[in-house]
């Protein structure tokens, strides 16, 4: 399963939506000078020293589309049209550790230091959970594969909010002001919907 050691984590980057409201691929869009996509996946796999990267699409067609090197694993959603948590049991599923890191292909501004700090909590948890405005953040967090089967059941069952499973397993919650401790500004959380959240992200890159 592992062959880098239990440490090791895989960035796994969940690329399936079809970016309606901003009205063009936005996995694609220029940012900060390449493809945002490459900017998430370059800042999640340097974050945690990622030995593999697993890239989540709905279909092969997506993939050839996307500006991926070659050692990019591409999984395609095995439960297709079930959101981010049937990307989150795909990446999982897909995943050659037993860690990975899950985050969503429209957060340009993912912080190292952060992401270094969640990956530090997670002995003795299967997922460790920012929390943000009292609310889990499931797409900038980790999960390990013992994640898979309580993910799948509610898949099955057309259960399909993510934080549904996290009663089923041990979840380390990241309170906010623990996070503003390594991001005050909290724009790990930001992401890309629609041009004006585009607009603005291109300001604070500048």
């Amino acid at each position: 399963m592992n062959s880098v050691g239990k440490s090791a984590i895989t960035a796994v980057i969940l690329a399936g939506g079809q970016s309606r409201r901003l009205g063009r691929d936005k996995a694609v869009e220029p940012f900060a000078g390449e493809p945002l996509i490459r900017r998430v996946i370059r800042r999640a796999s340097e974050a945690v020293s990622a030995h593999h990267v697993v890239v989540v699409v709905a279909d092969q067609d997506r993939a050839a589309e996307l500006p991926l090197d070659d050692d990019h694993l591409v999984a395609v959603d095995v439960f297709p049209d079930c959101g981010s948590l049937g990307g989150i049991y795909t990446g999982l599923n897909a995943s050659p550790t037993q860690w990975s890191l899950v985050s969503a292909c429209d957060m340009p501004f993912l912080s190292a230091p952060l992401l270094s700090h969640l990956a530090s909590l997670r002995d003795g948890f299967d997922a460790v959970v920012p929390v943000v405005d009292g609310r889990p953040e499931p797409t900038h967090a980790l999960y390990t594969r013992r994640c898979l089967p309580p993910i799948e059941a509610r898949l099955r069952a057309g259960q399909l909010k993510i934080s549904g499973f996290f009663d089923d397993v041990a979840v380390r919650y990241v309170p906010e002001n623990d996070i503003r401790d390594f991001d005050p500004d909290l724009l790990s959380f930001f992401n890309i919907n629609r041009p004006e959240d585009l607009a603005r992200a291109m300001e604070l890159a500048r």
